[in-house]
């Protein structure tokens, strides 16, 4: 099953977070908790784990893209 996981909201008051590293790459399995990239808010640089386990199929998101809560940012076959 086809799985899009959203971009969490990192902090109380951010929803919007630069996308500065992928650590995870196309074809790799995770398991809940992996780290699947690393972002940056105003303050601060914040990882973002992986809500489901799977195997990740597309990253929707680039290094350096804006991305709000809520955006998708990856596919993962569960």
């Amino acid at each position: 099953m086809r799985t899009t996981v959203k971009m969490p909201r990192v902090a109380d008051t951010v929803d919007e977070v630069v996308i500065v590293e992928w650590l995870i790459e196309v074809g790799t399995s995770v398991v809940v908790g992996d780290v699947l990239m690393r972002v940056e808010t105003d303050k601060a640089l914040v990882e973002v784990p992986c809500p489901v386990a799977g195997t990740l199929t597309a990253q929707l998101v680039a290094v350096d893209d804006e991305v709000v809560t809520g955006t998708p940012i990856a596919q993962l076959e569960t």
